[in-house]
């Protein structure tokens, strides 16, 4: 085993994460993901991170980063979109809010880039959802 990381391990270190920006769109609630798929998102950053758009191109495909805000507790094993009529899987196996680490990934289309907000489609992320980090897909 790697000496640092059962070292890191054991000092039980919290690992910290910093919103980038978050998301803007009209769910404010949870619904299902094809919905929200269904509708354009913006992507506010904050602009100190404007410089670090260099290089994305419109009608590029990315992945978002983002921080399941309204997510509360999990178990390692789910129903499917909490339908009991489908068989339980293991939370690795979903793409369910309720995870460990309450982190969620879309692939998104970069529809538009006007200073620092990003217009995309396909985002299964609620409004104020903070988000993480992006990606080039």
């Amino acid at each position: 085993m790697n000496q640092l990381s059962a070292e890191y391990r054991e000092l039980e270190q919290p690992i910290v994460f910093h919103a980038i920006g978050w998301v803007e769109n009209q769910f404010n609630e949870t619904a299902a993901p094809e919905v929200i798929k269904a509708v354009q998102s913006r992507i506010v950053l904050d602009p100190s991170y404007i410089d670090a758009l260099l290089g994305l191109e419109v009608r590029q495909e990315i992945l978002v980063l983002f921080y399941f805000h309204l997510s509360q507790g999990y178990q390692l094993q789910q129903h499917p979109r909490a339908d009991k009529n489908r068989p339980l899987r293991g939370v690795f196996a979903l793409r369910s809010p309720q995870r460990p680490n309450a982190i969620g990934v879309t692939r998104v289309s970069l529809l538009a880039i006007d200073e620092n907000v990003l217009s995309v489609a396909g985002l299964d992320a609620i409004n104020d959802t903070p988000v993480l980090d992006i990606k080039p897909a």
